[in-house]
């Protein structure tokens, strides 16, 4: 049986977000805490270097700071850095912003599910994941409103039981197809969990992160 619910959560995207005494008990909020999200608010910074797997030679990485505390984010590629602060208006937001969000969601995923606000989201029991055929929960995040650089995107999550994420599905606009990619690598990052490395279903990982520091 499926539910749908509408997600009420404070907005906290790109914000110094603060894990509450007490939070909703919903199934997105068990996968941001299977993560850590209860211990978020021991970060001050985290920085990464994002890689993805171009064509059979080229990489294309990008390195990122996000300065939880100073509302910062510092941005590198080989042929350019700078440092932007979050609190600008979103017609002053640099262009590699769109990049730090997309990066991020690869990343930190379980999290947005705890800061975002207005998507809702359905459950479906003993789904088989799209690439391996391993038993899951499917949950279906959905996003709306005219908010983000892709306002209406979905994503499919097939977690295990104990709330972690086997693979994800991402659909632009909702869509009724997408690109399944598992997350796998999950390592331990002072009080916070995240995945470094997504492979598709010829099982090639494409997309990986590196120089992970959390402090």
């Amino acid at each position: 049986m499926k539910n749908l619910i509408l997600v009420l959560l404070a907005a906290c995207t790109l914000q110094a977000c603060q894990p509450k005494d007490t939070t909703p008990d919903t199934l997105p909020m068990k996968v941001a805490k299977a993560y850590g999200f209860d211990k978020f608010d021991e970060v001050n910074s985290i920085a990464y270097t994002w890689n993805v797997q171009r064509d059979s030679v080229n990489v294309m990485t990008r390195d990122w700071k996000w300065n939880i505390k100073d509302r910062t984010v510092y941005y590198a590629t080989p042929d350019t850095s700078y440092t932007y602060s979050i609190d600008m208006s979103a017609d002053s937001l640099p262009p590699a912003d769109k990049g730090f969000i997309n990066d991020k969601y690869w990343l930190m995923m379980p999290f947005q599910l705890a800061w975002d606000s207005g998507y809702t989201y359905e459950t479906e029991e003993n789904v088989p994941t799209p690439i391996a055929g391993t038993n899951s929960t499917k949950l279906t995040i959905v996003y709306g409103g005219a908010d983000g650089y892709t306002p209406g995107d979905a994503y499919d999550l097939y977690l295990d039981n104990n709330h972690m994420i086997l693979e994800w599905v991402f659909r632009r606009g909702n869509g009724a197809e997408g690109r399944p990619t598992t997350w796998e690598d999950v390592e331990q990052f002072g009080p916070i969990k995240m995945a470094t490395s997504h492979a598709n279903q010829a099982g090639q990982k494409f997309i990986w992160f590196s120089n992970i520091k959390v402090d």
